[in-house]
């Protein structure tokens, strides 16, 4: 096997932060609702099902810290807030939209590969 193209993401990798970032558990599916339309806090929140208010406040700052989304605050009353796609995090559509069909896909699979791997581990 060739480890020359092998990926070695070591501690200080400059990219190893930003995958970590989108790869945990509410980014993916955050970039999946920002993607339709700019929402407001709640409006996530309610599309995103068992997140707390805590877990999704430190993903939505994670992103924007990254450029990935923006936040605006909306000046009424009451004031609101609402997060948008930014141009930098559009350029992840595809490779988000990719990966949600490819979960929807192959859940049969993946449901199958569990019981398997539950049954042989008990």
């Amino acid at each position: 096997m060739n480890t020359a193209m092998q990926p070695a993401f070591k501690f200080d990798c400059p990219g190893r932060e930003t995958l970590e970032q989108l790869a945990d558990k509410w980014s993916v599916m955050v970039l999946a609702c920002l993607l339709v339309m700019p929402l407001r806090f709640n409006a996530i929140k309610h599309n995103l099902e068992g997140v707390s208010q805590k877990a999704l406040t430190q993903c939505l700052r994670r992103l924007e810290r990254n450029g990935i989304i923006a936040r605006t605050v909306i000046v009424r009353s009451p004031i609101a807030v609402e997060y948008r796609i930014t141009p930098l995090g559009l350029r992840l559509k595809e490779p988000i939209q990719l990966l949600c069909a490819w979960t929807l896909d192959n859940q049969h699979a993946i449901a199958q590969a569990r019981e398997a791997f539950d049954r042989e581990a008990a």
